[in-house]
């Protein structure tokens, strides 16, 4: 390429610089550059790091009259909008139970209570047209099967395909769930799932053509990432060949823990146990496996009523995994099963917006929910705590600092730029810098980020 002077171009000087100026200026553009290139990956490392997961569907989705995924197609920008990176869709498959948690036939999608196969590709399209990546709820612990067996019991699978994908027989079934095996298949290496087969995952068949199924979900309609269901029906050594024979760009298990309780029926003050459960399976796991941290859960539902010293574990660290190995967890206040219709282990209601704030500026990946976006009509209040998460690059392994935990009062200071306060004490003493400024708020809790060059939304230099 010939590089012209424009004829109206100054000359400056016709002078040719010194052999120590072009040494002087090499040496100032090299330094330049190099602090660019420092900038654009400190700021693309932050960018990866920062997610957040939007769960985007509850227990009653099914029944939305028209199809969920074209309902929730219309509220992609909406989801986009709060800040999330990835959204948690419902299981794709047939089902014998309508919710989806009860599988039969793997490939059929067109039989499922959502939508159909062409109705869920669209919806993953629109997701990544606004840079949402998808994340699947697998259910692979167990499987419904079609037809009895000559013993007539239902054992005999039909895979959903013309061929015999998936097509498996009560040898497929783990050789100690008595109910439905035929006794040849292993030991379960999980927990008994007793509403259905316990699929016997340490078959060769079963593995390859798990895999497979999982491997044609990414490639044929696009999803992104995992959420295993009932992930303590199969032990972490299972779960590590599915998500290494699929290069998952997410993943999130769920290991249902409901904390330890002491005599009195209060949660104890210790809950490592718990914790160390979803710490090992993370870490057995690897790549990008992460738990849902149901330890922070139970905790913080019960310390905001009242009991906001337990947000802070005997180390001075959080209380929950996020406490011990927060770059492998998963936040959340309520989901499908604790809250929604199901309310199995519901966050006390008036306290929600409390458990946003926390969850929203700690380490760990948050993880929305549905209903309380848009059911509870809290999308302002959570999007404004979204964006000074984003904003200041708050990511799974933020630094966390506890400046006080009593029972009406929790602060804390994250990446030295945020401030949280939860809990009905108004008066916080000097424990918040004067360069912070209140940026979030809402009843029983507030969110101050450090002042600097940026200025935060909603504020303008005179």
């Amino acid at each position: 390429m010939v590089l012209h002077t424009h004829p109206t171009t100054p000359q400056l000087s016709c002078k040719p610089r010194e052999p120590h100026e072009h040494e002087q200026m090499a040496r100032h553009l090299a330094t330049m550059c190099s602090l660019l290139v420092f900038v654009l990956l400190s700021l693309g490392s932050q960018l990866a790091q920062s997610q957040i997961l939007f769960q985007g569907f509850n227990w009653e989705s099914w029944k939305k009259q028209g199809g969920w995924y074209n309902f929730l197609k219309g509220r992609v920008d909406d989801i986009a909008a709060t800040g999330a990176t990835h959204v948690w869709l419902p299981p794709p498959s047939h089902s014998v139970a309508p919710q989806g948690y009860m599988p039969g036939r793997l490939y059929d999608l067109d039989a499922s209570k959502y939508g159909t196969h062409a109705e869920l590709k669209s919806l993953i399209a629109a997701f990544h047209a606004r840079g949402v990546q998808c994340v699947a709820d697998v259910v692979i612990n167990h499987r419904c099967a079609d037809h009895k067996d000559g013993r007539g019991i239902y054992c005999v699978f039909e895979g959903g395909t013309p061929d015999a994908r998936l097509d498996w027989g009560p040898d497929m079934i783990c050789g100690d769930d008595a109910q439905y095996s035929d006794g040849r298949g292993h030991r379960d290496t999980g927990a008994d799932f007793a509403a259905a087969p316990d699929i016997d995952h340490l078959n060769p068949r079963v593995q390859r053509e798990l895999t497979d199924w999982l491997n044609w979900l990414r490639s044929d309609l696009g999803f992104d990432g995992w959420r295993l269901d009932f992930a303590k029906g199969y032990s972490a050594a299972v779960a590590k060949v599915y998500v290494d024979g699929t290069a998952p760009t997410f993943v999130v298990a769920e290991i249902w823990s409901s904390l330890r309780y002491d005599g009195n029926g209060e949660p104890s003050s210790n809950q490592d146990a718990d914790r160390q459960e979803l710490v090992d399976w993370a870490q057995a796991v690897g790549g990008p496996a992460a738990a849902f941290d149901f330890t922070t859960k139970g905790v913080l539902q019960a310390a905001v009523q009242g009991e906001l010293w337990r947000m802070k574990d005997g180390n001075g660290k959080a209380p929950g995994m996020i406490g011990w190995l927060p770059e492998k967890a998963v936040t959340f206040v309520d989901n499908h099963d604790t809250g929604s219709t199901q309310n199995s282990w519901p966050f006390p209601s008036d306290k929600v917006m409390q458990g946003y704030a926390y969850i929203l500026t700690h380490p760990g990946t948050p993880c929305i929910f549905y209903d309380h976006v848009f059911d509870w009509n809290l999308k302002q209040e959570i999007s404004a705590l979204a964006a000074v998460r984003s904003r200041n690059g708050i990511h799974p392994g933020s630094k966390l600092n506890i400046l006080a935990a009593y029972g009406d009062l929790y602060v804390a200071m994250i990446d030295d730029k945020v401030i949280v306060k939860i809990g009905p004490r108004y008066d916080i003493g000097n424990l918040i810098p004067s360069d912070f400024h209140v940026v979030a708020h809402g009843s029983n809790y507030c969110v101050w980020e450090k002042s600097g060059l940026r200025v935060p939304a909603g504020r303008h230099h005179a």
